[in-house]
């Protein structure tokens, strides 16, 4: 079921946002040669936890198996889910940073990729796209709309610069919780295509790579990874929609 929010929940889900977008503005910096992952994730748990906030992604899942941090960092061909620990970045890493926060009973939900240098051009490439293929999806935002409109903008401007598209993950809902109805897929399923309405939030974000379409999961329960070992990229927002089309209410 869909849940739509009213002007006061959206300030409460923008309140989120905003944090989040503060901890990438102060993480990204962090992101360089040398560091290990475990490091930004304290870096993040103590930055939320300051702000009398909670991680979202820390613990999240079932009792056997909870997700042990609160970024997700998952490097090179590690699609998303990547687990910190004693992993060093190397120059020429393709690094993508997940995260959530709940703040006041309200998430959010965001994520981008940086490339460590030196960068080549292919990788450039990789993430100029997936960046565009966010931008393109919200812009094809419009009340009255469809989430495969949404879908449909991710997978033509990827395949058209000839990356693949996971299919297996995809975006979601989110603001009362971090994972709600509506999925938010980025190829047009067979799946459910509901009307979009003001009220609706939900995290989009594009899983691009170099190569395949399809991905396996590490035996940690987590890690999610390409199938023939390609980069790569990940950028998402949490998006709200108004009777004026896209707010975007995240920023990296």
């Amino acid at each position: 079921m869909i849940r739509l929010k009213n002007e006061e929940q959206l300030e409460g889900i923008r309140a989120s946002c905003k944090l989040l977008s503060e901890l990438y503005t102060e993480l990204k910096p962090r992101i360089k040669a040398g560091v290990l992952t475990a490091e930004l994730d304290t870096f993040a748990y103590n930055f939320i936890k300051s702000r009398n906030a909670e991680p979202a992604f820390l613990n999240y899942g079932d009792d056997e198996n909870p997700f042990p941090a609160s970024l997700c960092i998952s490097i090179n061909e590690e699609v998303i889910h990547g687990i910190p620990g004693n992993r060093q970045i190397q120059s020429g890493d393709v690094v993508s940073i997940d995260s959530g926060i709940g703040l006041d009973g309200f998430y959010s939900d965001a994520a981008f990729t940086v490339a460590i240098p030196p960068v080549e051009p292919a990788i450039e490439k990789l993430l100029k796209t997936t960046r565009e293929c966010l931008e393109r999806a919200i812009a094809a935002i419009k009340p009255g709309g469809r989430i495969h409109d949404i879908s449909r903008a991710v997978f033509s401007h990827a395949k058209a610069n000839g990356f693949g598209v996971v299919r297996q993950y995809c975006g979601h809902g989110v603001g009362f919780s971090q994972h709600e109805d509506p999925q938010v897929p980025n190829y047009v399923s067979p799946g459910p295509n509901p009307r979009l309405v003001p009220g609706m939030v939900f995290a989009i974000e594009p899983m691009i790579t170099a190569g395949t379409d399809w991905v396996n999961m590490l035996d940690d329960g987590w890690t999610i990874v390409t199938r023939d070992g390609s980069l790569s990229a990940h950028f998402e927002h949490t998006v709200a929609i108004t009777k004026n089309g896209a707010e975007v209410l995240t920023a990296w």
